[in-house]
């Protein structure tokens, strides 16, 4: 769609030529035809899902996707406590109230290093977090979880293009550089993240307007951490 619309491939190697696409922002046509290849795409993902739960996947629910390996800096913890809050929020809702909830479906991926038990650790929050969302008939397709077990390179290539929102949720100052933030950017994943590492540069370049930025900048950090230590 973009080669088609841009009328050159060039722009794979020179990404500025993608600012070519702007003048298409407010093209109806061009929006449904993003439209249809994002829906093609969650297809991909929803079937994958599928091969690993069984369950049906809720084709019109927000995909809100972190893949990464598991550390705790990373942050896996704090998207999952997001779930659990959401979870709790949905639970206390009446039906009237129910019925503005957009559904969501978090699908959260990645690999434990074998010695780092903390980590394990967070998988299996995870994997209990799922168990007890996905059955809970009283919610239904308002919430669902999803733990990819072995992401790799295979699976990237089915998760990245089908999903809505991306986490890039690392604490700031400790991610080097970051390249899975990009991949989701190119295939039209909106962000959420903090201001850390390649999210700087993608921020520069896309406007922060366009991604969902939070928390603290790198600079504030070691503030934080004192008070927190003052406060043990």
């Amino acid at each position: 769609l973009i080669t088609e619309k841009l009328g050159t491939e060039a722009w794979i190697t020179h990404l500025d030529l993608l600012k070519g696409l702007a003048e298409y922002a407010d093209d109806e046509v061009f929006q449904q035809e993003w439209a249809d290849v994002k829906k093609e795409a969650k297809m991909k993902l929803a079937h994958l899902l599928k091969g690993l739960s069984g369950e049906d996947v809720n084709m019109d629910a927000i995909f809100d996707v972190q893949v990464k390996r598991i550390h705790e800096y990373k942050r896996q913890f704090m998207n999952i406590l997001s779930v659990i809050l959401r979870y709790d929020r949905i639970k206390s809702m009446s039906p009237e109230e129910r019925k503005n909830v957009v559904p969501r479906v978090v699908v959260i991926g990645g690999k434990a290093a074998p010695g780092y038990d903390l980590a394990k650790r967070i998988i299996k929050l995870i994997s209990a977090v799922s168990e007890r969302v996905n059955k809970d008939e009283e919610i239904g397709n308002l919430l669902k979880v999803y733990f990819i077990p072995d992401y790799n390179v295979s699976l990237a290539e089915v998760i990245i293009p089908g999903s809505d929102l991306n986490q890039q949720i690392s604490t700031a100052g400790t991610e080097a550089s970051g390249t899975s933030n990009m991949k989701f950017a190119m295939n039209g994943s909106l962000i959420v993240g903090t201001m850390d590492g390649a999210n700087v540069e993608i921020a520069e370049e896309i406007g922060e307007e366009n991604m969902f930025i939070f928390g603290v900048r790198a600079n504030e950090v070691p503030a934080l951490r004192e008070q927190r230590e003052y406060l043990q």
